[in-house]
């Protein structure tokens, strides 16, 4: 219990960061002078840098590095692009820059921005008449737009603001439950702060506006307000397509008309089958996370976002394919929230760098860019499965993290490469390689020291 208690801290937030660094690794790590030095390791360099690093969140000791990679030759709407992405798992850039050369010489990726509008609820109970409340619910839309004027003036000079107001009757699902549905344009901001800014003051006014109507303090109560991640309306269409004949061949000696067969034959199953249409989606926002994080956007909110809006009917595949008149087409529809101003985008030194990257796009092109980034993906990882089998590649890749697991050396990873270049990787297969390698270099040091 003594040891339980020398765990518990009070005014951890109010500490220096090395003072944090120090705390944790005496209670909670073997080696505490060695996780000190590592963990400080990663701080950056430039105190400036760090500071900013720190204030993007809370309780800060150290920073986790991740890849920053860029997958090139992307022709999206007739412009190149070199796309930028942050992901641990190393297949995917490699996937992403394969696919997009593919479909340069094909015409490249075409986007279309079908929606931009996010949206908000003010959730509440409603304990009066019925009648008062939906017969008075214009004056009060009217009375909320006009008390958020103030907070919506920036927004509307840039184009957007708050576009609608509606209230929605869902006593069927709740006892007394309403909710106001508020949308928003955002224009190049993904906006989060500005909706709830107005959220928070709808609810203000609507509860001020009920209890004088009705003179009674308790007809109304608010449960919260807050935006929605789900944004059905804020979305975007990618596809790429061309004359079957212009797809090529393929490895295992697969012929194009048989590969676009195979490949709609793929995507048909992810369409029907829920347990492959998850695996199938986690491969799209393998690529469009990457670039989410690259230009600091918030890829938890996109992905959930993307998974509600599959699961409409029953969950279901985000991409589509058609054979039609002898033409080949790919695409998806997926909801895109993003922004290219404030938050992170504006902050983040490398997410800056991202944005100038691509040649600092509007929300609308980033839209595109992301969204042809995961098509981009999932293409590639359809005919990886149709053809030689996801593992051939996906292993390779994983080939440099396995040698340095086993602690390779130099010569060992030069030895290897050329081995597995032509067989199958697996842990096993490496680790058997290694050891016969390193039981003849052994014999050989023993022979000539005899």
């Amino acid at each position: 219990m003594k040891e339980e208690n020398q765990k518990k801290i009070s005014g951890f937030s109010s500490m220096r960061k090395r003072d944090k660094i120090k705390w944790i690794a005496k209670n909670f790590f073997k080696d505490p002078e060695v996780v000190i030095s590592e963990l400080s390791s990663y701080w950056h360099s430039n105190d400036e840098q760090q500071r900013i690093l720190d204030g993007f969140s809370e309780n800060t000791i150290s920073n986790f590095p991740m890849p920053y990679g860029v997958a090139p030759n992307f022709l999206i709407d007739n412009k190149t692009y070199c796309v930028p992405m942050v992901t641990e798992e190393s297949s995917v850039v490699a996937a992403a820059s394969a696919a997009a050369k593919f479909w340069m010489e094909r015409g490249g990726f075409k986007t279309e921005i079908i929606g931009t509008k996010k949206l908000g609820q003010v959730h509440f109970l409603w304990y009066g008449d019925p009648k008062d409340l939906k017969d008075h619910f214009t004056d009060a839309k009217i009375k909320m737009i006009k008390d958020t004027s103030e907070i919506a003036a920036n927004m509307k000079n840039r184009g957007g603001g708050i576009l609608d107001l509606e209230l929605l009757d869902l006593t069927d699902k709740k006892k007394n439950y309403y909710q106001i549905k508020a949308s928003f344009e955002t224009c190049d901001s993904m906006g989060a702060n500005f909706i709830n800014t107005c959220l928070e003051e709808f609810a203000k006014t609507l509860t001020e506006f009920y209890q004088k109507l009705t003179g009674k303090d308790d007809c109304i109560e608010v449960i919260m307000s807050i935006l929605s991640n789900y944004t059905p309306e804020c979305l975007v269409k990618a596809w790429v397509e061309c004359p079957i004949e212009k797809l090529g061949s393929f490895k295992n000696g697969m012929n194009a008309e048989i590969f676009a067969t195979r490949f709609n034959d793929a995507i048909e199953i992810a369409e029907i089958d829920p347990y492959r249409a998850t695996t199938h989606n986690k491969g799209i926002y393998n690529g469009i996370d990457s670039v989410v994080i690259a230009t600091g956007n918030d890829f938890r909110a996109i992905e959930s976002c993307g998974h509600t809006y599959a699961s409409e009917n029953t969950y279901s595949s985000l991409s589509h394919c058609s054979i039609k008149d002898g033409v080949f087409k790919f695409w998806l529809e997926v909801p895109m929230a993003v922004g290219t101003v404030g938050g992170l985008t504006s902050l983040h030194p490398i997410a800056k760098r991202s944005l100038e990257l691509l040649e600092n796009p509007n929300a609308r092109e980033l839209m595109g860019i992301i969204a042809a980034t995961g098509l981009a993906q999932n293409f590639a990882a359809i005919r990886s499965l149709i053809t030689t089998g996801i593992q051939q590649g996906h292993m390779k890749m994983h080939l440099q993290n396995i040698l340095r697991h086993l602690e390779a050396t130099d010569k060992e990873y030069e030895k290897a490469y050329l081995y597995f270049k032509d067989r199958v990787v697996s842990f096993g297969t490496v680790r058997n390689f290694l050891n016969q390698n390193r039981q003849i270099i052994s014999q050989t040091d023993l022979k000539e020291t005899n």
